[in-house]
């Protein structure tokens, strides 16, 4: 299947996503950051660069898009166009992911990764929960966190 528009266009539009400070990251680190908590943005200390580091914590979160980490849920769906390509990039991404959290965990960090699904298009009580969920782990927590889709009922 051929692309619907000129390489130039989709050269613009793949420009326009960006890789960082995208709104449910902003939304995640305004949320904790008014609730007091402290952290490294994108720090290069650590491999991966976490979206936010906790030094004192030693808590390294990432906040994950579905489409680009190849997510089980709705919202990861490999285009229809050029395959092969798509399939190796998500494929790569995820491998990359994994070497990070091994790497991480090897240097005695905890992680957390919050999926896109989790975040976006939820009511404000269930936003709530989550910054609550990732905060408590962020003090407390002593394993590592997956946070994705919908709430459990009793976390909201």
């Amino acid at each position: 299947m051929t692309d619907i528009v000129d390489s130039a266009t989709r050269s613009r539009m793949m420009s326009g996503i960006r890789g960082r400070d995208t709104k449910i990251e902003l939304a995640l680190r305004k949320a904790l950051h008014a609730s007091g908590l402290r952290y490294r943005l994108h720090y290069r200390k650590l491999p991966g660069r976490p979206d936010m580091a906790f030094i004192g914590a030693k808590a390294a979160v990432f906040i994950n898009g579905c489409f680009w980490h190849g997510h089980d849920c709705p919202f990861f769906r490999l285009p229809a166009s050029n395959v092969e390509f798509w399939r190796a990039k998500i494929d790569a991404n995820r491998s990359r992911d994994i070497a990070t959290l091994d790497a991480l965990h090897g240097l005695g960090w905890r992680t957390a990764i919050v999926w896109e699904c989790a975040m976006r298009g939820r009511p404000a009580n269930e936003f709530s929960a989550l910054v609550g969920r990732l905060k408590e782990w962020i003090r407390e927590g002593c394993s590592n966190l997956d946070i994705r889709g919908p709430l459990p009922e009793e976390m909201r």
